[in-house]
């Protein structure tokens, strides 16, 4: 037999693994663009590489904040809507230097500047860059909503013994 917190943690856990699929979902399909766009880029211009990422990070940045906001965290907290665009585009930014990061100590302190070579660095700086994101986008960007908000026409004072306020008009 089950207790309430048992059963409280076992949701919390299959709600994370939702959203860890979902995050997952929509930041493998900005992997892709990033390494597409970045591909392109690299192999059609004469662009130096830490650049050509940056650019491509960028793109895969805006089509990500469309998956994030409007399947990944649509069930999230609207009401900081002014915040929440600028807190992402910080949070994408730090994520933005971790993962290019990655990307310049193995080209220019390495050297290792091949196709190969640049894709796995690439590939391993977003690998980084993507934890840090889960944790800042879900922690400050896209927050949950509280688990009990007050009903509306109600005051945080109210008490089970206190009746609500009637409605105008009955």
């Amino acid at each position: 037999m089950s207790t309430p917190e048992q059963g409280s943690a076992l949701e919390r856990v299959r709600g994370l693994a939702r959203e860890i699929a979902k995050f997952g979902a929509v930041g493998g399909s900005g992997v892709l663009v990033n390494l597409g766009v970045f591909n392109l880029i690299r192999h059609t211009t004469d662009l130096q590489v830490v650049r050509a990422s940056v650019i491509a990070t960028a793109v895969a940045i805006l089509t990500n904040y469309m998956g994030f906001r409007y399947f990944t965290y649509r069930d999230r907290a609207h009401a900081g809507k002014s915040r929440e665009l600028p807190l992402f585009l910080a949070f994408s930014l730090i994520g933005l230097v971790i993962e290019n990061g990655v990307l310049y100590a193995a080209t220019y302190g390495l050297g290792w500047d091949g196709r190969l070579a640049t894709n796995l660095f690439k590939f391993i700086g977003i690998g980084t860059a993507t934890v840090f994101r889960f944790w800042s986008y879900r922690t400050w960007v896209f927050r949950a909503l509280p688990a009990h908000a007050p009903e509306a026409g109600r005051s945080r004072t109210a008490t089970a013994a206190e009746p609500a306020p009637e409605p105008a008009g009955k």
